[in-house]
């Protein structure tokens, strides 16, 4: 699994408190947004009907996702937001893509590239890192929930092209258009993701311990945490007991 939905599924199990509750609201508002440029129903808007998911899934009322989906329509008047990927090196020579939304590109690039060098990171030219993953439905189930032979009866004739076992959990990878069969197939069968979105996926890994280890999810954290960071994927692969240390420590 990618190192970063590893970590972010460690963090996801300590108590959120009320600060980081908002932050994740106002990121799903502006994916809201953003994905109903195109369109505003759901049904036929596959990014917006995701980030709808998500939202409901944060408990995020209705009414707020209605105004997000009509500022995008242009339904309702709203800060413009501009929507940009940026490429980077994190310690150890990890490839990073850091999807923002912003109303502000000058000030956000100056702002990343900060956080980038202080933790030992630095941005690259676009095309630099991209090549090196892949873009696909991500979906995370905690092996809590089926074994394999299930995963794979479900999530293969539904469309997925891999189930991967990552420790304490499986990761399974579709082709973005076969991302909500698949997730449906495991909805209907009482199957519940822990996590479940469209993301750039590795196709390699490069394995941190130590130092280099706990300078990446500080900068993955860091990132996280600016305003306009939507999303941080990085190439990095940490020992989940390792994240685990580090996520009780942070």
């Amino acid at each position: 699994m990618s190192g970063h939905s590893k970590w972010a599924t460690i963090k996801h199990k300590k108590a959120a408190t009320d600060a980081k509750r908002g932050r994740i609201f106002t990121k799903l508002i502006r994916e809201i947004t953003i994905a109903a440029r195109v369109g505003g129903d759901p049904d036929s808007n596959p990014r917006l009907r995701t980030a709808i998911l998500a939202a409901k899934n944060e408990n995020m009322p209705n009414e707020n996702i209605e105004r997000a989906v009509q500022r995008g329509t242009g339904q309702l008047e709203g800060e413009q937001y501009e929507e940009v990927n940026f490429e980077g090196y994190g310690p150890g020579g990890v490839g990073m893509i850091v999807q923002v939304v912003t109303t502000n590109r000058n000030r956000v690039v100056s702002e990343i590239r900060h956080l980038m060098s202080r933790h030992g990171g630095n941005l690259a030219e676009t095309g630099a890192v991209g090549w090196m993953f892949s873009r696909k439905g991500q979906i995370v189930v905690s092996k809590e929930q089926a074994g394999e032979d299930k995963m794979l009866s479900i999530v293969l004739d539904a469309g997925a092209e891999d189930l991967r076992d990552d420790g304490s959990a499986w990761e399974v990878l579709t082709p973005p258009d076969a991302f909500e069969d698949v997730r449906q197939a495991l909805i209907k069968a009482s199957v519940k993701p822990e996590s479940a979105d469209i993301a750039w996926v590795p196709q390699n890994y490069i394995k941190l311990t130590g130092s280099p280890a706990q300078q990446m999810l500080k900068l993955v954290e860091a990132l996280e945490e600016h305003d306009d960071v939507q999303h941080v994927f990085a190439n990095f692969d940490i020992d989940e007991k390792e994240m685990a240390v580090m996520a009780g420590q942070s």
